[in-house]
This record gives structure tokens, C-alpha cells and sequence, in this order.
């Protein structure tokens, strides 16, 4: 589909170039779920990174010709939430017609509608303080995941405040859940299970330093977390699942039905029902040990669900949850990522690398977990 090329808007935009841009699992809400939000022209992508083409006035440093990666939430640095490193709720860029948090490139109606990276030309708003500046000695896959995923994973790991005589339950091995597994070696958690049930993950996760639980082979996962861990349960489990978990067919239904009705009673269905698969949270609960930290980092999208509040107050449990604030991990991750090792192998984390105009058929493999497929990188 073809749109209007990018152009300078407002005195801190820029246009950037695009070199290298990704599917997100949470791209794959917008199949499902979020597709009531969607409208016609929507450009999608938010993981990307490019070379500056044009710059605004304003812009400060950022010149053109340099090679950045920008960050999905849009932010302004400045704000009382951006002053506290909450990027992802900053005050300036909030959605408040959805009573939503910062704007996010390429999410749809429900974050703003700002067109996104699967794209040869961007529009980044914000780029004074958005674009993080690399270097050029690695690939593009050394640095992309800044955008998105590795803050992600890393902070879905600082959530769940475990060290290094921890024990840290990843719930879902996908490309943020891998991540999350690395990061957690790296930053010396003391032993890292994981949780998946598609083959090439579990062998994906044990490459990255996990011990692994194969969900089909598993009756109960909590149950067997609680025999691996002494009985108690994991001293923090992180949910990296979100609304794409396994193992609620009738909610799965739920979500299909709300996705077919016309647009405005669908989002209202959406945002007062409950109809996400809460499977791999509740496994969360359950599995935890008392006192223990559930973080989550897989994207949920309905308003209503229920929730096992008497076993998570009795257990005593702690909470932590919400979009990544990018900005305020990027300085430790942008040092570790620009060794000469790939300590986080971050470059062996893409299984297919696609020209952008294959982008519908690389979805769709993605999202049936095709042809071993774990992360799709495509190339304009």
C-alpha cells in the first residue's frame, strides 16, 4: 500500500530513513483484539531504526545522516512524568481522547494513530529527545531491539526484584521472554526457568542459559514450579505471555466474536468486558511464592477481566506491570549492546529476515508460529 511520504510537521520532528524494522508479538494483537482500532491507511511497526534524513528546528543535536533507533513510546523528556523516567506515560504525548498513556508509533487509534516504522520513510515526533544515536561497527540487529523488546525484557526483569539467589519463572518464551532470560543471566539472576510449549523456543530459551518447562508435557505448570523451587514457588515469575496466551478456548471465541462487530460496540467490548486469555497470569499467581513479585510484560487488552484477588492478597504478592519506559534503560542497555560481544545475542535472535513488501505473509507465519519462525525482521 502505498501513502504519503513523511514530512516535517512541527519544529522537533524528524524524517527518518528506515533500514531495519521487526514484528512485534504485540503487532499480532492488532490480527485479534485490538483490530476494531485499526483504521484504513494505518501504517503498523513500532521496531525500528533508520538514518535521519531531515530534521526540524528544533531538534537539538540530531542531525541528518545520523544513524539512530527510536524508541515505540513517543516522549518528551521534559514533562512531570519524563522528569521521573516514566516516558511511557508522558504527559505531553498522553492519548486522552482513549484515556490512554504516551503515544506509541504504529498502535492504532488507541495510542494515537501516528504512523509507524513497517515503512520506508518515518515521521518521528519528539526526535529532540526520542532517537537514540548508535554507531555504526555492528548491524542493525546489534542495535534494533532498543526500539522495543530489550527494554522490554530488561525491565520486566528489574520488576520482578530478583538476584542472584533468585529464582526468576519466564512465562512464555517469545522473542521478549528469550530476551528476559537473557537478561536475566546477564545481570546474574541466580537460576532462570522457562515456560513455552512450541519446540524451537524451548531449545531458543536453553541456548540463552534457561532450565525449561515444556507446557504440552506439563499438567499443571504452577505445580511443577512449586516441586523445582523447594516447594515454595519461584521468587518472581514474569508473565510475558499477555492476551496471546494458550489454554482458553472459550475466551479465545470471545475475542474472535468482539473482533466482528462494528467498530465502535467492538472497542466498547474491548475496553468493558473482560475477554482476555488470562491462562499464563493466573499461572503467575499460582505459581509465585509468598511474598514473591509477579512482573508483567505481555501486553493485556480488556478492561473487566476476572481476578484471584483473595489468593494474591493472601499470598502477600507484589505487582509490577505496564509499557516499558525505553528511555530510561537505554543508557545501560545502548553499553552493554556496543561491546564487541554480543553478550545478550541479540543478533541470533531473528529466525527469518524479509523484504518489507512480504510483510502480510511474514505476519501471518509469525503469528501461526510457521516454519520455526521466532522473530521477523523486515528490510525496506
Amino acid at each position: 500500500m502505498d501513502v504519503p511520504e513523511p514530512r516535517i510537521e512541527e519544529p522537533t520532528d524528524a524524517v527518518v530513513r528506515v533500514t531495519s524494522t521487526a514484528i512485534c508479538g504485540s503487532d499480532l494483537h492488532l490480527y485479534s483484539v485490538l483490530a476494531p482500532y485499526l483504521s484504513k491507511g494505518d501504517v503498523l511497526g513500532h521496531e525500528f531504526m533508520g538514518v535521519v534524513e531531515e530534521v526540524g528546528p528544533e531538534t537539538g543535536s540530531l542531525a541528518v545522516g545520523d544513524r539512530v533507533v527510536v524508541p515505540f513510546n513517543i516522549s518528551c523528556g521534559r514533562c512531570w512524568m519524563c522528569e521521573r523516567g516514566l516516558f511511557a506515560q508522558c504527559e505531553t504525548t498522553q492519548v486522552t481522547e482513549q484515556g490512554s498513556g504516551a503515544r506509541l508509533f504504529g498502535y492504532t487509534a488507541l495510542y494515537g494513530s501516528v504512523p509507524g516504522g513497517q515503512a520506508e520513510y518515518v515521521r518521528v515526533p519528539h526526535a529532540d529527545f526520542g532517537p537514540v544515536v548508535v554507531g555504526r561497527e555492528h548491524s542493525d540487529e546489534r542495535y534494533l531491539y532498543l526500539s522495543d523488546i530489550l527494554p522490554t525484557a530488561w525491565q520486566g526483569v528489574a520488576y520482578a526484584d530478583v538476584g542472584e539467589q533468585d529464582t526468576l519463572a519466564v512465562l512464555g518464551l517469545g522473542p521478549v521472554g528469550l530476551l528476559a532470560v537473557a537478561s536475566a543471566r546477564h545481570r546474574g539472576v541466580g537460576r532462570v526457568i522457562g515456560v513455552d510449549l512450541v519446540p524451537e523456543r524451548l531449545q531458543a530459551a536453553r541456548a540463552y542459559g534457561a532450565e525449561v518447562l515444556d507446557l504440552s508435557q506439563e499438567d499443571d505448570v504452577a505445580d511443577r514450579l512449586r516441586e523445582m523451587t523447594d516447594g515454595r514457588g519461584p521468587d518472581g515469575v514474569l508473565d510475558a505471555v499477555g492476551m496471546e496466551a494458550h489454554g482458553n478456548p472459550l475466551a479465545s471465541v470471545a475475542i474472535k466474536a468482539a473482533s466482528r462487530l462494528p467498530g465502535p460496540v467492538a472497542r466498547s467490548a474491548i475496553e468493558t468486558a473482560g475477554i482476555d486469555r488470562l491462562a499464563a497470569l493466573h499461572t503467575a499467581f499460582r505459581a509465585v511464592r509468598r511474598g514473591g513479585t509477579v512482573s508483567i510484560s505481555g501486553v493485556y487488552g480488556g478492561m473487566a477481566d476476572p481476578m484471584p484477588m483473595m489468593e494474591m492478597f493472601d499470598k502477600g504478592l507484589r505487582l509490577r506491570m505496564g509499557q516499558c519506559h525505553v528511555k530510561q534503560w537505554t543508557p545501560e542497555l545502548h553499553e552493554v549492546l556496543s561491546q564487541s560481544a554480543d553478550v545478550l545475542g541479540v543478533e541470533s535472535l531473528a529466525t527469518h529476515r524479509v523484504p518489507l513488501s512480504e510483510a502480510a505473509d511474514a505476519y501471518a507465519m509469525f503469528q501461526a508460529k510457521q516454519d520455526g519462525c521466532i522473530k521477523v525482521v523486515l528490510q525496506p
